[in-house]
């Protein structure tokens, strides 16, 4: 802040230049427009989920998430003390445990997007299905069924909760988490996470894959919906 003096030659200095008056000069001085305020940053973004859908699904925004966590220290923990935290903590179901702790860890810088906190890459992908979480659950279950829209693919189903989740060894040793969610008495969401994949570009080529075998599954199970 300039003193009385400092200001004083400031003036006059503006007005040798501008030919302004005296006051007219002293008041621009003094209301120069201050520095922007740095923008907030876009947590929604490094999350890969939006606020919206964070909020109405756990109560909280990831700038809610982020104060919070950071409290706790949640930032010098593993994975998976981040997301047992969370679940008991806040009594967040397992789903969107994952999505918290995640979400959390690209924020910090802990992990980009597709990438586990080991390193390996991940894909995920969730879709809506118009049927009963059980018959959603028992598509993935029963290996006949799984035949029809996966194909011939030898899996390892390393344990199965009904109606909730799976957790499976795909023939190239890659790991596959399966989350079954219902979402009312004819409406269920899955969500596959792939994990222990090599780089970001088989993360996407196995994305794309999901994506179009949850296509293929629809195309099964929407007659079934009609019944």
């Amino acid at each position: 802040m300039p003193t009385d003096k400092d200001l004083k030659r400031l003036v006059r200095s503006r007005m040798a230049k501008t030919g302004e008056a005296y006051t007219t000069a002293r008041a621009r001085l003094l209301t120069k427009k201050q520095p922007a305020r740095t923008p907030p940053p876009d947590y929604a973004a490094v999350a890969g989920m939006s606020d919206a859908t964070i909020q109405a699904k756990t109560g909280c925004s990831w700038e809610r998430w982020v104060r919070a966590l950071d409290r706790a220290g949640a930032h010098e923990w593993p994975h998976g003390e981040i997301a047992t935290y969370v679940r008991e903590k806040y009594k967040v179901p397992s789903w969107w445990t994952q999505a918290v702790t995640v979400g959390y860890e690209r924020i910090k810088g802990l992990r980009v997007v597709g990438q586990r906190r080991a390193g390996g890459y991940e894909a995920s992908k969730s879709r809506v299905f118009a049927v009963p979480v059980g018959r959603l659950y028992r598509a993935f279950h029963d290996a006949r069924t799984r035949r029809r829209w996966l194909g011939g693919v030898k899996l390892t189903v390393r344990t199965a909760t009904p109606d909730k989740s799976m957790r499976i060894t795909w023939p190239d040793g890659t790991s596959v988490e399966v989350y079954f969610v219902g979402k009312g008495p004819a409406k269920s969401q899955v969500a596959v996470q792939h994990g222990k994949l090599t780089d970001k570009e088989s993360a996407e080529r196995v994305k794309a894959y999901w994506s179009e075998r949850l296509g293929a599954l629809e195309a099964i199970l929407a007659p079934l919906s009609r019944r």
